[in-house]
């Protein structure tokens, strides 16, 4: 089977600020924590949500043996070797 792709990149930087005089400890990482455990969640569900919305278009995580926690892949296909579904609409 003949297959063409392309990339297109969303990239998310965290950053976290704190007065001059924090040591790096206090909050244990906390701001990371809420991004895995609320954000990023969150943010995917809507990701699939909308893509789901576009018939023909397949998607699924792919991956490719990095960490989740730094890197997820959304694979986004349409299948051109498939016949139509017969549509009864006119």
């Amino acid at each position: 089977m003949y297959q063409e792709d392309k990339t297109f990149t969303i990239r998310f930087t965290l950053e976290a600020s704190f007065p001059d005089d924090y040591t790096g400890d206090e909050d244990e990482r906390h701001w990371l924590h809420e991004w895995e455990a609320r954000i990023k969640p969150q943010l995917l569900k809507s990701v699939f949500e909308s893509l789901r919305r576009h018939d023909g278009w397949a998607s699924h995580i792919r991956n490719r043996g990095v960490s989740p926690a730094d890197e997820i892949e959304i694979v986004v296909a349409k299948n051109f070797s498939q016949p139509l579904p017969v549509s009864l609409k006119r």
